[in-house]
């Protein structure tokens, strides 16, 4: 699956993350958010993979914590 630099930031905004916390949350540097959100650099599959994993866990967590309240 491909994300869009629009859909990285929207989504992590949406979260509530700072670029700081959805690196550590996705294993990519900060600067590395940085670049693609700011369209400086096309990320890589795995890249992808990974920022894809950590979306999916941390909405996960949210729905959780909104069916727990």
């Amino acid at each position: 699956m491909e994300l869009t630099k629009e859909q990285i930031t929207a989504r992590r905004e949406r979260l509530g993350l700072s670029k700081s916390a959805f690196g550590r949350e996705s294993g990519l540097h900060v600067s590395t958010i940085s670049q693609i959100e700011n369209g400086h650099l096309v990320p890589y599959p795995g890249q992808v993979k990974k920022m894809l994993a950590a979306f999916e866990r941390l909405e996960a967590k949210e729905r959780l914590q909104k069916v727990a309240s």
